[in-house]
């Protein structure tokens, strides 16, 4: 009907939402409430069985939400449990490329092969080192060489004894020590000494000079061939050394080569492997030779870093596919890397130096990333997409394109990736990414979308109350109480806002929780029970409330003008809502507005001075809209208004306070007193509705406390939008004393019924000849106006 109010004051019941108890009460007897994965989140259920369902490429995930929702260990949860039946995936190992030692190359082998392989290599170089150089002192080998080396030695004193008989024959005796021949004069059937030979005549001693070196002559033409035939012994030896190797570890390979008959790739390697042992083997022969042997030679070391794999991935045949989750993705912590070590001054590296990343983890399962971190770091966006579209993983290293590096590195052959990437990120990096990369669409194609908020459902519930009983359990309580389990619903409703609805942000329910167990263990308890919850929240309150009692204290002691009493033209008691770190309060603010004759419009004071936002002064500018629909149709729309929240002096935004604000402008233009027991939020639009405000609990209860110091009367209360009525989770000191009467909360749909409310009398509603009834307030209001109008547009001359 025209002219009729839809003003209401709610009743305590409204002030808070309805548990349903029973639903707690069956999931807190019923254990398979523990099993519980997600809570509501059906779309984004829906999308994550299918990403991790399909096989196809480029169906990669993006896990769109807000940090704290709970998100990562849903979608880690619930990926375990999807894989838990799928099957190991294969190994990895590196081993030495003998052909060029710069790149290694990988073998592939099924699940616990990698390990096997390395363990038969170990068995290898045991058996290798217990052959060797063993295998040197059998007696056969030894024959074998000392008739080598006879045959030289036979050669050698051949040469030697011709050139010895030629001198006897001569009278000159040949004499060898060390290595070294010489000659010596014989007189009297003895050689002579230097100082003999010295007093001999000079025809004597030219003889012996020239035979000496026709002596010496004949000896050099006897040994010409020496170099040859060292170098035909040495041959000689080698080949025999060579020959005792290889029969020696003939055996020892043929075990593995029969083991791995059907691998081509290791038959190919165990071939190479062959040759690389031989020439290993005649090196730690050749250092056991030595006279000085090395201190730091490590034969066994020697051997491993050359031919022991380098297992990158190893799996157990019982294994289920991996979930890997990398929280710090920087290029090497993804793609692995090369390590470097220092020998004698030089950089040195080689294919056991090689370190798996995440995705090296992860191949052939999920690999979790958040993606906020990832495109920060350099190089990892561009070489993830590339690994995901060309399916190998290559382990380059970036620095070296753009010049950092220049020491010589190793280039290991790519391996074969099969791995679903999931990414966490928020909306608005999705969107991003969407716009500005043209290869993210292709490469996930599948978006699991987590809602702020959740349905209360009776499975909801369900989920809710096993995912809380399954983090008592791991805080070692016995169990949470009925009434406890219910406080944490209507605190996770209070999160969200809404009776209806849960917060998604599940991890502040079990902040909760967790503070709520200190204080039971500090009481001795062991099970969770409501005042635990209280004495939390309590705890909470006072820890983050020093501005918000600052605040209050300043109204308390006058610094901040807040009338609760009594009426004012053009002043109301706003509500606001402050958010300050992970606390948010409510405060009342004074609106106020002054009307005159001119033609400057509404002036928005904080825009003026550039402490309004846009979104506040887009309300504020509605106002003008308002009153031109609702009282200017049959003239101009002429005034000048200020309007301002008082003591205000930080940044201001939102539309919240765009009724109190009309409402202090009508006042002002009407000279109608407001009542100041009342506080007012909404925002409206241009035609006079009402609209929802967020933060409508805190608004309230900061009121509410202000009144509460001063003493409630029984006339205080707020106004709110009606629509605003589900969103209500009070606290209980307010509903109490709303069941009192002491406190009163209204709801309205227009700004008529606000005006009604806050100024004691009827709005008027326009009749069908286009007036309102007199003495009603909007009679006033166009009455002002216009007569605003005529002294202006007089003084302009019209």
């Amino acid at each position: 009907m025209p002219g009729e109010s839809t003003t209401m004051a709610l009743d305590p019941v409204d002030l808070t939402p309805t548990i349903n108890r029973k639903a707690v009460n069956a999931a807190l007897k019923d254990d398979e409430a523990l099993n519980a994965t997600f809570i509501g989140q059906e779309r984004a259920r829906e999308a994550l069985t299918f990403g991790l369902g399909i096989n196809a490429k480029g169906y990669n995930l993006y896990v769109m939400g807000e940090p704290a929702t709970g998100r990562f260990t849903l979608v880690k949860d619930y990926i375990e449990r999807q894989v838990a039946v799928l099957p190991a995936p294969d190994d990895w190992c590196y081993i030495n490329n003998f052909d060029e030692e710069r790149e290694p190359v990988a073998l592939r082998f099924p699940p616990g092969g990698g390990k096997a392989f390395q363990k038969d290599i170990t068995s290898l170089i045991d058996d290798v080192l217990d052959t060797f150089p063993v295998a040197f002192d059998n007696p056969g080998y030894q024959r074998r060489r000392t008739s080598i080396s006879r045959e030289f030695d036979q050669k050698y004193d051949s040469a030697i004894d011709a050139v010895e008989r030629f001198a006897k024959a001569n009278e000159v005796a040949m004499s060898e020590d060390g290595g070294t021949i010489t000659f010596s004069p014989i007189v009297d059937g003895k050689p002579i000494s230097d100082a003999e030979f010295a007093t001999a005549s000079d025809e004597k001693r030219q003889f012996f000079y020239n035979l000496i070196d026709e002596l010496e002559n004949r000896l050099s033409e006897s040994l010409l061939s020496l170099p040859s035939w060292k170098r035909e012994n040495s041959e000689r030896l080698r080949e025999l050394d060579k020959q005792t190797a290889e029969q020696g570890i003939k055996p020892l390979l043929k075990v593995l080569e029969h083991k791995y008959a059907s691998d081509l790739g290791i038959l190919k390697y165990l071939k190479q492997l062959k040759t690389a042992l031989v020439n290993a083997i005649l090196l730690i022969l050749a250092e056991e030779q030595k006279d000085e042997k090395s201190d730091d030679f490590d034969k066994r070391l020697f051997l491993e870093e050359q031919f022991l794999p380098n297992v990158l991935v190893a799996n157990r045949l019982d294994d289920s596919a991996p979930v890997i989750y990398e929280p710090n993705p920087t290029y090497q912590n993804l793609f692995g890397k090369i390590e470097y070590t220092n020998i004698h001054g030089s950089v040195y590296t080689n294919y056991r130096m090689i370190r798996p990343g995440a995705l090296h983890r992860a191949n052939g399962g999920y690999l979790l990333l958040d993606v906020d971190q990832l495109i920060e770091q350099p190089y990892v966006w561009d070489t993830l997409k590339l690994a995901a579209k060309s399916g190998s993983l290559k382990m380059d290293l970036p620095q070296q394109d753009v010049g950092m590096v220049n020491a010589i590195t190793l280039n290991p052959q790519p391996i074969d990736l099969n791995v679903k990437i999931v990414l966490l990120g928020s909306r608005d990096l999705y969107y991003t990414l969407q716009d500005y990369d043209d290869e993210f669409d292709e490469l996930f194609r599948v978006l699991v979308d987590f809602d702020l908020e959740i349905q209360v459902t009776r499975q909801a519930l369900f989920d809710f109350v096993g995912k809380v009983r399954k983090h008592i359990l791991a805080l070692n309580l016995t169990g949470i109480t009925a009434n406890a389990m219910c406080r944490l619903v209507e605190y996770s409703l209070r999160m969200a806002e809404h009776q209806e609805k849960l917060s998604a942000h599940f991890a502040e329910v079990i902040e909760l929780v967790n503070e709520a167990h200190y204080f039971c263990v500090k009481s001795g308890g062991e099970t969770l029970e409501l005042d635990h919850l209280r004495t939390a929240l309590s705890a909470k309150k006072r820890r983050t409330g020093r501005v918000s009692q600052t605040l209050l204290n300043d109204i308390k002691e006058g610094h901040v003008l807040i009338a609760t009493d009594g009426k004012a033209i053009g002043k109301v008691n706003g509500l606001t809502v402050l958010d300050i770190g992970d606390t948010a309060f409510g405060t009342p603010a004074r609106i106020t507005s002054t009307v005159f004759a001119g033609a400057s419009g509404v002036v928005d004071i904080e825009r003026e001075v550039e402490l309004g936002q846009p979104i506040h002064s887009k309300g504020v500018m509605l106002l003008t809209g308002y009153l031109g629909y609702k009282y200017a149709q049959h003239f101009p729309l002429t005034l000048s208004a200020n309007i301002a929240l008082e003591q205000s002096y930080g940044h201001i935004d939102g539309d919240s306070a765009s009724l109190g604000e009309l409402v202090a402008l009508i006042s002002a233009l009407t000279e109608i007193p407001c009542v100041q027991t009342l506080a007012i939020t909404g925002s409206i639009n241009q035609y006079g509705e009402v609209q929802a405000v967020g933060g409508v609990n805190e608004k309230i209860e900061g009121f509410f406390d202000l009144c509460q110091h001063r003493g409630l009367t029984g006339t205080q209360g707020v106004v709110i939008p009606k629509s605003n009525a589900i969103n209500l989770v009070l606290d209980a000191t307010v509903i109490d004393a709303v069941k009192k009467g002491l406190f009163h909360i209204h709801t309205v749909e227009t700004v008529d019924d606000a005006l009604a409310v806050l100024m004691g009398q009827d709005a008027g509603t326009l009749s069908s000849r286009g007036r309102y009834p007199k003495n009603t307030i909007n009679y006033h209001a166009v009455n002002r106006l216009y007569n605003i109008a005529l002294m202006v547009n007089g003084g302009d001359g019209e």
